[in-house]
């Protein structure tokens, strides 16, 4: 039978079990199939034995499975001609800086915060740009497969090389001269790097780990251990019972604020000084208010350009547009909103899920910078954070709910009759840019919500905003009781109340 490795690589990058899915015989395929379906073709030349030779760096987390993987993908590209930089441990956006500065496409070995028993792979090409299902995936997979099945092609006339680089202190360096955090006044923050690799990262970036000079932060870590196996907590740290040691640390130590990041360290979340969660959106809103000014700053009378995926709440565009800059909305998943920053040479982009990315990083996300930016903003001025978020968080949320349904089309239609069919040529606005939003928002009482379908799962995940929390709640518990058929009585919203 041929090999089918669609269970292993899909639409965004590679995740799977170790070693019955990812094998360092895989890893070997899909090294190989990197080398001819992205590093050879980007190289200057595509001979290896030219002066100029084809290039690719690679890391990994502090998972158990990713020195082995690292080593046989790295016998994939050099078997090609390629010469391979091999940067240990490292986070996500390390491997993207790396990438960037070196101009290589690289290749990090991480499952993010997903249990120990996976690990997995995000592809990129030269400058941090992505690799997804169409922008050269596809045919990883498709020769990965060919290679496993017996067509492995012949080694290259001259093999490529394999050297190793520490890039922390160049990593924590050019964050730095980002966002200069040297002036602030003094902050304690506490930082749960749930066993990922904020741990690694931390103590370079916002320490003296790397041989940088002291910041006025006084750092409270918790599990700063690598431990792939996340004995402490899963790395995720959207999910609110993985933030509960974090919130309780912050009140204990009196910290000004908290962060934690996920697994690969890519990802950062907010708690301000009681321990209360900062919701991503207002993040997002801080820092792309600031990123605006940067840009206005550098060159006047501009246009700057901020992209948000359709979740993220209404306020975004609210401040930022009162900026002087342009919104994009866009679909939800990194793919998308890195293209969405390349194509409008976007400043900074924002997600829902505490991805941030950012045009002076690559176009790539980082959650570093943007737990910088959040530092920078409380230490340049005196009011506590709870009193900066609260600026940005002028609307209530209910957050992302997930529903199990047996099939998720009849489901989703009976939410289409009661808002949108029964509705004619009424208020509401309804677009399917991703999923269903249907948007209240031009006329009181002030709702919308998005009613998406999981691309794996038989689920239907339902985010609301409204300007109170009465209606929010209305328009959630109505869109739930359709969503499962509840009985019709426990709808809380008449067609009169909808419309």
């Amino acid at each position: 039978m041929s090999t089918d490795l669609s269970h292993l690589i899909k639409a965004y990058d590679v995740r799977g079990t170790v070693p019955d899915e990812l094998d360092p015989v895989v890893a070997r395929a899909i090294g190989a199939a990197f080398a001819y379906a992205v590093v050879l073709p980007e190289a200057p030349t595509g001979d290896p034995g030219a002066t100029t030779r084809p290039g690719a760096v690679v890391g990994h987390d502090m998972r158990d499975s990713g020195p082995d993987l690292v080593e046989a993908f790295a016998a994939g590209l050099t078997d090609a001609g390629v010469d391979v930089t091999r940067i240990g441990l490292c986070s996500t956006d390390g491997l993207y800086h790396a990438s960037g500065v070196l101009g290589v496409p690289g290749a990090m070995f991480t499952a993010s915060h997903n249990p120990a028993r996976y690990n997995g792979i995000k592809l990129c090409r030269a400058g941090a740009r992505p690799v997804g299902q169409d922008t050269g995936l596809a045919e990883v997979r498709h020769l990965a497969e060919g290679y496993l099945d017996g067509g492995t092609p012949a080694a290259a006339a001259v093999s490529g090389s394999i050297t190793d680089r520490d890039t922390l202190a160049d990593y924590a360096a050019f964050l730095r001269g980002l966002v200069d955090l040297s002036g602030i006044r003094p902050l304690k923050v506490v930082v749960d790097a749930g066993n990922g690799m904020g741990g690694h990262t931390v103590p370079a970036v916002l320490g003296t780990g790397a041989g940088l000079p002291a910041l006025p932060l006084d750092v409270v870590p918790l599990y700063f251990e690598l431990d792939g196996a996340f004995p402490n907590h899963e790395a995720n740290p959207l999910d609110p019972k993985n933030i509960v040691d974090l919130r309780a640390a912050v009140v204990e130590h009196d910290a000004d604020l908290g962060l934690a990041f996920d697994g690969d360290a890519d990802r950062c979340f907010v708690v301000d000084e009681h321990g209360d969660p900062v919701s991503p959106s207002a993040i997002t809103a801080l820092v792309g208010l600031r990123e605006v000014e940067k840009e206005k700053q550098r060159h006047g009378d501009v246009t700057p350009v901020v992209i948000h995926n359709l979740i993220t709440s209404r306020a975004v565009p609210d401040f930022l547009t009162a900026a002087g800059a342009r919104t994009v909305r866009t679909r939800v998943g990194h793919s998308f909103i890195k293209a969405q920053m390349a194509e409008n040479d976007a400043v900074f982009g924002g997600e829902h899920s505490a991805h941030y990315y950012f045009r002076d990083f690559f176009f790539a996300d980082t959650g570093m910078l943007a737990a910088m930016h959040v530092l920078a903003a409380v230490g340049s001025q005196p009011h506590p954070l709870s009193a900066v978020a609260e600026i940005y968080e002028p609307y209530v949320a209910s957050g992302e709910i997930n529903s199990t349904v047996a099939d998720v089309v009849t489901a989703r239609s009976r939410v289409v009759e009661a808002y949108v069919t029964q509705q004619g040529a009424g208020p509401v606005e309804v677009d399917e840019l991703d999923g269903l939003t249907v948007s209240h928002w031009g006329s009181h009482p002030q709702w919308w919500f998005n009613l998406r379908a999981s691309n794996t799962e038989p689920l239907l995940r339902l985010n609301v905003e409204a300007a109170d929390q009465d209606i929010m709640e209305k328009v959630r518990d109505d869109v739930l009781s359709l969503v499962r058929c509840v009985d019709a009585g426990a709808s809380t919203l008449t067609d009169e109340e909808r419309a």
